[in-house]
């Protein structure tokens, strides 16, 4: 009988995880919506391009999720829709440096350096975003990355009062887009407790560095009203006594 009272609870405990993290997912995308643009000629235009790292290779084959960022931001710099780009990812060591080889990479595109700028502290999503406004000044910006992660830097976007739009890139179908949407669901559960249980920050935050100048400041709608909701003071988050 234990045992079985074991089981039951154990696979109650389970469905409840499941559909928690389904309405997590679900709330994530519903209220990101509107922000969403998947052509680049369609997008408002805003001064910053912020473009999420990714690795350049996967088994020393062409990662798409990297060439297709790639493409989008070339195509919005042509555009005129962005005159600025600020490329963040992770610089872990010498040897794997994403901002770099995307700078790289959009220099012998025909991208002057004078438009480029690097973060080298984007770890993760939420430190891309955060400091896209904390550290370099960047208030209004188009993130550029696949639908899935538009969604969740959207909503770290909103729940931090940043102002973006994104631009949804293609993404790999089959087997390899299931993977990484099974990943997307588990990672959204963990922003939402980063943001509204634990508070985290980004890793390296620092003091702000000069506003990221542009010849021209562009700057086209949605604007951002208001957080989805709003984080609690450290105050709150403390049990009483």
């Amino acid at each position: 009988m234990k045992l079985l009272s074991f089981f039951r609870i154990s696979a109650v405990l389970c469905i409840v995880l499941v559909g928690t993290s389904l309405l997590i997912d679900r709330w994530i995308s519903e209220s990101t919506a509107d922000r969403i643009f998947v052509e680049a000629s369609h997008i408002p235009s805003r001064s910053i391009g912020l473009v999420l790292g990714t690795s350049k290779y996967i088994a020393k084959n062409l990662n798409p999720y990297y060439d297709y960022r790639m493409s989008a931001a070339l195509e919005l710099y042509q555009l005129g829709k962005v005159n600025i780009l600020l490329l963040s990812g992770d610089n872990a060591h010498r040897s794997y440096n994403e901002p770099w080889t995307m700078k790289r990479d959009l220099l012998k595109a025909g991208i002057p350096d004078k438009d480029i700028v690097l973060d080298y502290a984007g770890f993760r999503t939420l430190d891309s975003i955060v400091r896209a406004k904390n550290v370099f000044e960047a208030d209004h910006f188009v993130i550029i990355t696949q639908k899935f992660h538009c969604e969740r830097a959207l909503f770290i976007a909103q729940s931090n009062n940043i102002d973006a739009i994104c631009l949804a890139v293609p993404e790999p179908r089959g087997m390899a887009g299931l993977k990484i949407r099974v990943r997307e669901i588990l990672a959204r559960v963990k922003a939402i407790v980063d943001l509204y249980l634990l508070d985290i920050q980004p890793r390296f935050l620092g003091p702000p560095k000069e506003p990221i100048a542009t010849e021209q400041l562009i700057f086209e709608g949605p604007v951002l009203e208001k957080p989805v909701l709003e984080k609690q003071t450290t105050e709150e988050q403390q049990p009483n006594g």
